[in-house]
């Protein structure tokens, strides 16, 4: 075996070289079509005069005071019960700005890219929905009663850096990176939560998430985006992510052994 890698990494370079030669970013399909869905829904509400807007809002973004009975009667928010269930999720395709949906694309692309290679379109999909719920949940705990809309990915976002934080970092996707086999991330089994929760680089990485999301809910200048950031939204995308990981991944470590194999996806 070592023969064989010597004879190919020595002796035969150019086939080396090709197999290196891969794209710096693989962007799955799946990002590039919910990028292109906020993209055009920002520029629709760009287009639409005031009014329309509004009603976008009224109907699309998550309004803690929808179900808060003793504030508004019902209907006089657009979509009834109906809307009720969907905010939880339509909010998060709508943004405050180009800016707003720049960054949240940004770190999309980052750390959804090897979410979506590792779990496939039907469990990333669901993963975006599960985590922009919880963060619409914590929201609503925190923000009871509130008209104030609350719009963007950004809890998604962050239930993407919290799974990402439970494959990215182990030994073998490691070893992947250090043989060149770029497609790493989306093959080998997650740490179990008792070992996330000890592993430095781990604790480290959510240390960071956790200061820097604190910040923003102290209102600590750190951001072009203008308006309020639901920090508490955040929080619960990233927690979702980070214990409900498990539910969605396909990868799954064969007892009693090293190896791993993969369920079906869906």
């Amino acid at each position: 075996m070592r023969r064989d890698a010597y004879v190919i990494g020595v002796l035969e370079p150019p086939r080396l070289a090709a197999h290196r030669r891969e794209p710096l970013l693989n962007v799955p399909p799946v990002i590039t079509v919910l990028a292109a869905a906020m993209l055009l829904i920002q520029l629709v509400r760009d287009w639409v005069d005031v009014e329309t807007g509004i009603e976008i809002l009224a109907l699309f973004a998550f309004i803690p005071a929808r179900y808060d009975p003793s504030i508004l009667a019902e209907g006089v928010l657009p979509g009834g019960a109906a809307a009720d269930a969907w905010t939880f999720i339509t909010y998060a395709f709508l943004h405050g700005g180009w800016t707003h949906v720049g960054l949240n694309l940004l770190w999309m692309l980052v750390f959804g890219t090897p979410v979506a290679q590792r779990f496939g379109v039907l469990r990333f999909l669901l993963f975006f929905a599960f985590t922009a719920a919880a963060g619409a949940g914590l929201h609503l705990v925190t923000h009871e009663g509130e008209l104030v809309p609350m719009i963007g990915a950004s809890a998604t976002v962050y239930g993407f850096m919290a799974a990402a934080a439970r494959f990215m970092f182990t030994r073998e996707r490691q070893g992947a990176w250090r043989s060149g086999m770029m497609d790493g991330a989306a093959q080998f089994p997650a740490m179990p939560l008792t070992e996330v929760l000890r592993s430095r680089r781990v604790i480290t990485f959510i240390g960071v998430v956790l200061v820097i999301n604190l910040a923003f809910g102290l209102g600590v200048p750190m951001s072009p985006v203008e308006g309020t950031l639901a920090w508490q939204a955040h929080m619960g995308g990233f927690l979702a992510g980070l214990l409900a990981f498990p539910l969605f991944d396909p990868v799954r470590r064969r007892p009693g052994s090293d190896s791993y194999s993969r369920t079906s996806r869906f």
